[in-house]
Parts: C-alpha cells; structure tokens; sequence
C-alpha cells in the first residue's frame, strides 16, 4: 500500500473493519487494567478512568494537521517513527503526532498498549493522549503539545546557547518524574511497569513541568503472590536493571534502577551510555559506583555545567538516592514512593546562589541516613 490510503470502496471497508477490530480489541483489553478509587478520585479530568476517552482521528484529518507531514514540522525521530507538530483543525488545538513505523517491529502491540495505558492512566506527570488513529494500515497517536522538548535535550550535546538547568530546575523535573512512576506503581491497580525510563522519554511542558511518555513497552505488573512478570528483555542499553537484563524477570524494582540512571544523568549531565568518554567512564552507573563510598569525591560527581551553584547537602542527598536506586540487588533498592518523599522534600528546598553557600561550603558534613526497603 502506497503512503496515502487507497480512495476504493473496497480499500475502505477493509480499513472500516480494521479500525473497528482495533476499536473492539482496545475496549475489550481495558477491562484487563481497572484503577482503584484513589485513582478514579484524582482523575477530574475526565469523569472517570475505566472507559477509553480518546478520541479516534481520520488519516486525513491528521495530514491535514502536519501539513503532509511536512519536514519543518517534524520534532523528531527514533525507532517508532517519527513526531510531528500539528495543529488540529477541528479544535485548533497544538499537539504533537506521532507516526509509527509501519514497518516497524511489534508497531500494532506497542501502539495498542500505548493507546490503553494513556486512555486508562490520567495524572499530571503522564502525558496526555488525545486521540489516535488506526485507518487501514496507518497507526498514529495524539498527544498534548509539550513546548520544552525532552528533558534529554536541556541535559546532553546543549548548543552554547541554550539555558543549563539550574539545580532547583533538576529537583523539580526528578521529583515530578518520580510522582509520575509512583502513580504507575501505587496507583494503578494492577500495578503498571513503565520499562522505559530514560531522558528522552521525559518531556517538559511550561515551567519544566515533566511528564513521562511513550508507553508502548508498558507491562502490568504481578498480582497475588507472584513477584515478577516474565517477558523478552525490552529497553533501552544503559537503563535496564542488570537482573532483568539477564533473566527476563520484569519487576517494579526494574523501573527503580532505570530511575536512579536518570537521576545520576540529572545530577551528573552524563549520558547513561557515552563512548565518547575515557575508559572505565563509558557506562554512568560503573564511574558512580566507587565515587558513592567516598563523600569527598561526591562534588566530581556534580555537573560541571552547574559552575559550583548547587547546596551541598542537596547534592550529597541527591546522590544517597541514585546511589540506592541503581542497587544491584532489587530488594536492596528503595520504594518509589520513598524516592518520591527524598526529591520532593529537595525539590522544596530551594536554593539561591546570591544567598546559599556553594560547594566550596563547609556545611552538612552528615548525610541524613537514607531510609530502604528491608
């Protein structure tokens, strides 16, 4: 099939009854994740969480929005496709669209996964799914505008003259990004694996508001007395927890280990993976690990980028947080809504360089001792 769908009227029946098979299987799957009350109180929104509210787009209507998906209107690219900004001509609404490869591996399981989790999961640090679209053999999906871009790109490769993100900046999109994990794990009954944390999957609204995104590996979580679910080892290099990566053994302490990697990035600047870098330095979580026993080495480990403007004892416990959430063992790691508590309290402890000592301050030799899951 060429790019634009055939205009015959067999051509659309057969599309008709693709969309509704792909409608049916959605509406049939989503009784497989119900929320709890909790979640169903927090979700305004949309008056409820146990229905799909996203709404179901035309191809035109979508090309209409890009323009032909025209090349000054693309975001970006990666290994699902490509993100266009669009803007919607029914409502005149900004969003971002994003276009799966259609000859993509597992595009049809990853984008039905996509479109139950965001059409059944609503909070402030998820992004929000409008719609998607499903003619014949197109598969895209609608999402809200997010104008900051990923926080990959305020963290890696910055041009000379883009902002650095200052360090209250850092807690704020670290804290959010655990509120939104949080959520998954907590909230969402059952529990939901995310298994693809990383920078680029952070975007940033207004503020640097953050929001996780790109749910298409999701994976509920076990249930009962079982303590992990089984599945081919899926992610992102660099990010994965070591136990899954060897034995396929998904648990919630997976997404916390992929956690502690960005919150070393957040701290660091460094990328997760960087062959760029001098041996021994190419993996992030090997350089930290011996810097972690030693506090006097913990000011290396801050970004360069900062110039020396961040609180001491922020950065110490900062650092006692990536340092247990990148355990080797998973039952050694913390609860994410124990990180949540840590970041958020960082997160609220603003710091002003014209008023608050830097690194070259002596103050807070201790640590406050970090609180982990027995």
């Amino acid at each position: 099939m060429g790019w634009f769908p055939c205009a015959g009227n067999s051509s659309k029946n057969a599309k008709k009854k693709q969309s509704k098979k792909l409608d049916d299987q959605i509406s049939t799957t989503s009784e497989k994740l119900k929320l709890n009350s909790d979640v169903k109180k927090e979700d305004s929104k949309d008056g409820g969480s146990d229905h799909i509210a996203a709404h179901t787009f035309t191809f035109r209507e979508l090309a209409a929005a890009t323009k032909n998906f025209r090349a000054d209107c693309l975001l970006g690219e990666g290994g699902f496709g490509r993100v266009y900004k669009g803007r919607l001509e029914s409502t005149n609404q900004v969003v971002a669209i994003k276009q799966l490869d259609r000859n993509g591996l597992q595009g049809n399981r990853e984008f039905l996964v996509e479109v139950l989790m965001l059409s059944l999961l609503h909070h402030p640090n998820l992004v929000n799914l409008i719609g998607y679209c499903a003619d014949g053999d197109q598969r895209l999906l609608v999402y809200e505008y997010m104008p900051l871009g990923s926080l990959e790109d305020h963290l890696h490769d910055l041009p000379p003259d883009k902002k650095r993100l200052d360090w209250n900046t850092r807690m704020k999109i670290a804290a959010g990004a655990a509120k939104g994990l949080e959520y998954l794990h907590d909230k969402a009954n059952p529990p939901v694996i995310y298994r693809d944390l990383k920078c680029s999957n952070i975007l940033l609204g207004e503020g640097y508001h953050p929001k996780l995104s790109d749910f298409g590996l999701a994976k509920l979580g076990p249930v009962g007395d079982k303590t992990h679910v089984s599945t081919r080892v899926m992610g992102t290099y660099g990010y994965c927890a070591p136990e899954y990566a060897m034995t396929g053994q998904l648990t919630l302490k997976s997404d916390v280990y992929s956690f502690g990697v960005v919150l070393l990035e957040i701290i660091t600047g460094r990328k997760a993976i960087d062959n760029t870098r001098a041996a021994g330095e190419h993996n992030l979580v090997a350089w930290a690990r011996p810097l972690f026993k030693d506090r006097r080495k913990f000011s290396q480990m801050a970004d360069p980028m900062l110039q020396g403007q961040y609180p001491v004892r922020g950065l110490y416990q900062a650092l006692a947080v990536a340092a247990m959430c990148v355990q080797e063992q998973p039952n050694m790691r913390p609860l994410i809504a124990d990180v949540v508590t840590a970041l958020s309290y960082l997160a609220s402890q603003k710091y002003d360089p014209e008023t608050q000592p830097g690194q070259s301050s002596r103050m807070g030799s201790s640590t406050p001792r970090a609180r982990r899951e027995q």
